[in-house]
């Protein structure tokens, strides 16, 4: 046998070992990943305090929703933490949500735990507990409502460009970004945030066992700290992880439950990356299965998820 025949054979081996290597690893990673995204499924089937993260802005997000009812409904979950970091949203976003925890309320206790932020809708939504515990440096507060609106018509006219426009009533399709607001539109709107401004106070002044008119002198858009808030019973407690678990305590629920998250699960596809990578590091095979190089094994289509999706479309 020639050296060059045996040179082939070597490169054959070799390439028949990392295939082999290559294979084992995506079938360790691919049961990892299902173990991973079957898991939390296994947690919700025993007794449990169920914890949310409600975090950015807050929209009317029907997958929370369902997450919310999925809760109310679990009869292993004997508690919920749902912990807020959010500068508030759309009232609506935020009526739904607040809705929803009361809903879960009404058959088990519920803490909110204001994080970084809990303000505006935000604070809404934590009023929807049935206790209020924050830090110190927490933020909070910032009841009100805000409706804006942009206005181009100075841009419109320094490019000679106008709109003509014909409509059935004069507050039809008002306000308009392309002409002066008139003040019947003005007044329009103000009723509008007026309203919504009455219904967000008497749900604080509910919520909170506060006189209207003591919720009305906080309801200015001030933003209040966890201590501030304290003081003018916006919130009920200061502390974190162990303030939680007393008050639950007093409410029956065993410190011995485990607190499992209740978080939106991820796809299967976008964890078999991560999976394959971190196995074929366990292996020694880190260099060979990174992350980022993995598009060379896996077809594309299987590391997209609706997270990423955006950011890798359109990629060369």
């Amino acid at each position: 046998m020639d050296s060059s025949t045996i040179a082939d054979r070597r490169r054959l081996r070799r390439r028949l070992g990392f295939w082999r290597v290559a294979a084992a690893v995506l079938l360790v990673a691919l049961g990892l990943s299902l173990y991973l995204f079957f898991r939390s499924d296994i947690e919700q089937s025993r007794p449990q305090i169920a914890h949310v993260t409600i975090s950015g802005l807050i929209t009317d997000d029907d997958e929370l929703l369902e997450r919310l009812k999925k809760i109310e409904e679990n009869n292993q979950v004997k508690a919920v933490i749902v912990s807020i970091s959010s500068p508030g949203g759309t009232t609506y976003g935020g009526e739904k949500i607040f809705k929803a925890i009361r809903a879960i309320s009404a058959k088990k206790p519920v803490v909110s735990d204001v994080r970084t932020l809990a303000a505006s809708a935000g604070y809404m939504i934590a009023t929807a507990g049935d206790t209020i515990i924050a830090g110190d440096s927490s933020i909070t507060g910032s009841i009100g409502v805000i409706f804006q609106y942009p206005q181009i018509q100075p841009l419109l006219e320094k490019l000679g460009v106008s709109l003509q426009e014909i409509k059935s009533s004069p507050l039809k399709a008002e306000p308009s970004p392309f002409h002066n607001t008139s003040e019947e539109a003005k007044a329009m709107i103000n009723n509008m945030v007026q309203d919504s401004y009455a219904w967000f106070v008497d749900l604080v002044a509910d919520r909170r066992k506060l006189p209207r008119d003591e919720v009305l002198k906080l309801a200015d858009g001030t933003i209040y700290t966890g201590r501030q808030a304290l003081k003018v019973k916006l919130i009920d407690q200061l502390g974190g992880d162990p303030e939680i678990r007393d008050y639950l305590a007093k409410r029956d629920i065993s410190k011995d439950l485990p607190v499992v998250d209740w978080d939106k699960k991820s796809n299967t596809p976008f964890l078999l990356a991560g999976a394959v990578s971190k196995v074929a590091t366990l292996l020694g095979y880190g260099d060979l299965f990174k992350a980022q190089d993995l598009e060379g094994i896996l077809p594309q289509k299987l590391l997209l998820d609706g997270l990423v999706s955006v950011w890798q479309f359109g990629r060369d």
